[in-house]
């Protein structure tokens, strides 16, 4: 697979504070990367200087191959970005906003109309070109948003929380759009939206406090979320041997005094096994609850147990 973007130890201060530290990743065709964090995370920061609009204090960031700072020009031109707020002109119509943007890109006059002509049709624009961009819906401006980011034909595009402010209809619309788009070029999708990453996403990242805490393919992920546990809490200590002893039981985590996490195959339901041992060898049942694996709880349980470590 070709490696479109590379991102090593990229590191940003300000004054005293790090809002980076020590990054790295990279991308390789094809791919759609989440990128995930809570506010103030260093999200923002990271996709500036992958832009190359702020400079790292330490590490590099390489878009297809060119250094972001000692080639901006040739890396750039391997980039579309899309803001979470489109930059448009809706005083402009869709065809009038899309060849200034070419221009801008650098495109010459031969070729804008073949690619003016190839955006409008991947985000489904192909019968906008004559309206006033004013006139259009939230959802048709963010595709004219995305037109302009895929103009020039980028390796690597970067999508800025596509689909905020948008109605149900209009993000189903738009996450097929990026799925589409992750089929020829590398996407960054920087969102807070958990689901959009479970739907979009081929692999998902999340940062913390300026590092990354979590690097793993969605699938990777599923599997996390399809796993099964209950969490067990009892009044007296209970004998974990007789608790292994269960058929179907994997593994027993000890959580805190009396408190555990209990492993088990999928599919099958321990509750009842599990209060009847619990009840008859008097330990005092006080809480016996399926334990939630979903994306939101990944997210929290990740960046809490960040934060406890510091």
């Amino acid at each position: 697979m070709s490696r479109l973007i590379e991102v090593n130890n990229l590191s940003r201060w300000f004054g005293e504070h790090c809002a980076v530290d020590n990054l790295s990743f990279s991308l390789n065709k094809g791919e759609v990367l989440g990128f995930l964090g809570p506010n103030g995370a260093g999200k923002s920061t990271t996709m500036k200087m992958i832009c190359g609009n702020l400079a790292p204090s330490l590490g590099e960031v390489k878009i297809g191959g060119y250094d972001i700072i000692e080639q901006p020009k040739l890396a750039k031109a391997e980039l579309g970005f899309l803001a979470e707020t489109p930059p448009l002109y809706p005083d402009l119509t869709v065809d009038e906003f899309l060849i200034y943007c070419a221009k801008l890109h650098g495109l010459r006059k031969a070729s804008i109309n073949k690619a003016l002509n190839h955006s409008k049709e991947k985000c489904g624009l192909a019968d906008m070109g004559k309206r006033l961009i004013n006139n259009l819906s939230k959802g048709y401006q963010q595709r004219i948003g995305i037109a302009q980011a895929i103009l020039h034909n980028p390796s690597v595009i970067i999508l800025d929380e596509p689909t905020v402010g948008l109605d149900p209809i209009q993000i189903l619309e738009i996450r097929q759009l990026i799925a589409e788009l992750g089929q020829q070029h590398s996407v960054i999708l920087s969102t807070h939206i958990l689901p959009e990453v479970q739907q979009s996403c081929s692999r998902v990242q999340i940062i913390h406090h300026g590092k990354l805490v979590l690097n793993e393919s969605t699938e990777g992920l599923s599997r996390r979320m399809s796993s099964s546990s209950l969490l067990l809490r009892t009044a007296q200590p209970a004998d974990l041997a007789m608790l292994n002893n269960i058929s179907h039981i994997h593994s027993i985590d000890e959580l805190a005094s009396n408190h555990y996490r209990v492993h088990h195959d999928q599919g099958i339901n321990l509750a009842e096994t599990l209060a009847k041992l619990v009840v008859n060898n008097a330990w005092g049942l006080l809480e016996l609850s399926p334990e939630k694996h979903d994306m939101e709880h990944i997210f929290l349980s990740i960046t809490q147990s960040t934060n406890n470590h510091e």
